[in-house]
């Protein structure tokens, strides 16, 4: 029975944990009308606020670089795929429009005459550019 003596000579355990928790004042109305928000506490600059190291800084300055870097890579890619297509699609109007004048052309005159006058213009092309 020295046991039970024991226990209860000690005080139970959820007394002493609720003497240690901050009890929160009852500050009556706030002067705002906004009850229902959180009080404020004083601004302090110093507390709270975390300094990161040089290195931390520097090392995420290098991946921001590494990762513009890496976006303009993709956006030129991008640009230069789209110039390819829209010069593929010149060139094939632009070959289009050859063909069909050679077939009016081919219309009026003979075969052999208008294949002289496409040698002569292919000629032409390469020395103006």
């Amino acid at each position: 029975m020295s046991s039970d003596n024991a226990a209860a000579a000690v005080p139970p355990a959820p007394a002493q944990s609720q003497s240690k928790q901050p009890q929160q004042q009852s500050l009556g109305m706030r002067k705002n009308g906004k009850q229902w928000h959180v009080p404020r506490k004083a601004f302090r600059p110093g507390s709270g606020l975390t300094t990161t190291s040089f290195e931390k800084r520097q090392s995420a300055r290098v991946a921001i670089a590494a990762m513009k870097a890496k976006e303009k890579e993709m956006k030129d890619e991008k640009e230069e795929d789209r110039k390819r297509r829209v010069q593929a699609i010149k060139d094939k109007r632009s070959a289009k429009e050859e063909r069909e004048r050679f077939a009016k052309m081919a219309e009026k005159m003979h075969k052999k005459r208008v294949e002289r006058l496409k040698r002569k213009e292919k000629r032409n092309k390469l020395i103006n550019s």
